[in-house]
């Protein structure tokens, strides 16, 4: 019989010791947050923040049913919750695809860390980790990046409504199509 080796015992004792770091911080984190709930509070919230960092509006707010939203000032950690899971959307030129929970930092111009969004290229979905506007007005693009460093980029205005109108329609076709009313 030999004696069990000390580095298994070592990496494992190491290992939970990771874990447990991990949900304090998880813990701490939802400590921190500033949290809102429903659709409406939530919305308000993250097309403020998109449009307080350079964002385009049009974004993250074709999400249905946010049931809540964390953000964190501090490291600009944002957390979204919607109820459909895996919700297409079809912008001008590019198909995306929502998980049920979306979180990323947010930075002026650039949201890094990215999960929970894929992007369709090619019949193929794709995860996306970062995305960031760059350029000047009109000319501005919004670029997609992948975690294995692939890129591509997009003008601007395809992910922005033209104006507060265009977004009262977005938002009031969304609800009639949630009371199954059509407008």
């Amino acid at each position: 019989m030999s004696a069990p080796e000390p580095t298994a015992n070592l990496l494992t004792s190491r290992h939970r010791r990771r874990k447990d770091m991990s949900m304090v911080v998880t813990q701490d984190i939802r400590a921190k947050a500033e949290v809102c709930y429903g659709d409406e509070t939530c919305r308000e919230k993250i097309i403020s923040l998109l449009t307080e960092k350079g964002l385009p509006s049009g974004l993250i707010t074709v999400l249905e049913e946010i049931e809540e939203y964390r953000y964190i000032k501090d490291t600009g950690f944002v957390s979204l919750k919607h109820k459909s899971k895996g919700k297409d959307h079809k912008f001008d030129k590019v198909a995306v695809c929502y998980d049920n929970e979306v979180t990323a930092y947010f930075e002026p111009n650039r949201i890094r860390n990215l999960t929970g969004v894929k992007a369709k290229e090619f019949l193929i979905w794709i995860t996306l980790s970062e995305i960031y506007v760059s350029g000047d007005i009109p000319a501005a693009l919004i670029t997609f990046k992948t975690p294995a460093g692939f890129s591509k980029s997009f003008p601007l205005s395809s992910f922005s409504f033209k104006d507060e109108e265009e977004a009262n329609e977005v938002l009031e076709a969304k609800i009639g199509k949630l009371k199954g009313v059509k407008l």
